[in-house]
């Protein structure tokens, strides 16, 4: 499998805080990278966006550093080679702990897909007990994926149409234990209509290494994007949540929230790029 990189922002400021010193953290690639979990690709670190909690906490559409959506882009690249070579077109962003910038991950990739790359994103906010999806692109979230798979009768998803190329399938209303659903056939019909229909669907699941729901939709994917909060997430942690998930299926490990590289080299290279037009 192809090593992914990644520029993500820190979406979440403290959050899992209280695991730091359980156990040491991860704070390089290579930390991620033992024989514990050799079957998974590691990344090459990748530095934060810039200090400022507001700032990191914006989507890639807003006014953050050129580094930050550079990265996504190159994560975008690896995605579409693996397109090519293995007919994936179906992502989970995967996490092993809450807190660790896993959907904002989610929906700045399906944003880099549609807006950079134009091809067509279904984004699903597939955790049903903590949906964050709509919170982070401020869309309505009434009617979404807990509805379609409570529904009596099979029944077409109630999608957000957040650009011409970016359709959004919020979790709904979801209340109580969602396991049932999630591993019903009527999930398994909605992916695989939506593979058919959309050119990626990204996924956005609840932490891997707290609560089964990830693990089960681990079977309905293509591929995983594991995010890694850098110097905060205990490797045991870690190690779990890739003993849960099908480690065959995960593409690379995405660690956020290492120490920063100046930007003034990605802002210089803008510029050149600009002038050369």
């Amino acid at each position: 499998m192809m090593p992914m990189s990644a520029e993500l922002p820190d979406p979440v400021s403290g959050a899992g805080e209280a695991f730091v010193g359980m156990d040491e953290g991860v704070d390089e690639v290579d930390d991620v990278d033992p024989a514990a979990i050799e079957s998974v690709p590691a990344t090459r670190e990748v530095p934060p966006s810039p200090e400022d909690a507001k700032k990191a906490e914006r989507l890639i559409l807003g006014p953050v550093e050129p580094i930050v959506i550079e990265q996504y882009r190159k994560l975008v690249v690896s995605l579409s080679q693996m397109e090519v070579e293995r007919e994936s077109r179906i992502v989970m962003v995967a996490s092993a702990m809450a807190g660790e910038g896993k959907s904002l991950t989610a929906a700045n990739l399906a944003l880099t897909l549609s807006a950079s790359f134009r091809r067509q994103v279904l984004l699903i906010d597939a955790d049903l007990r903590r949906p964050t999806i709509h919170t982070v692109l401020q869309i309505p979230n009434g009617s979404g994926l807990h509805e379609a798979l409570m529904s009596p009768e099979p029944q077409r998803p109630s999608l957000v149409q957040y650009s011409p190329t970016l359709t959004v399938l919020t979790a709904g209303q979801a209340n109580g234990d969602p396991m049932a659903l999630l591993t019903s056939d009527r999930m398994r019909a909605i992916l695989e209509q939506a593979g058919a229909k959309f050119e990626w669907v990204v996924i956005d699941t609840p932490p891997a290494g707290l609560l089964p729901d990830a693990n089960v939709l681990a079977e309905m994917v293509d591929l995983i994007l594991l995010v890694i909060a850098a110097g905060s997430t205990p490797f045991p942690t870690v190690r779990r949540a890739v003993d849960a998930l099908d480690a065959k299926r995960i593409a690379g490990v995405v660690l956020n929230r290492v120490a920063a590289i100046p930007s003034s080299t990605y802002h210089g290279y803008y510029d050149y790029a600009r002038a050369a037009r």
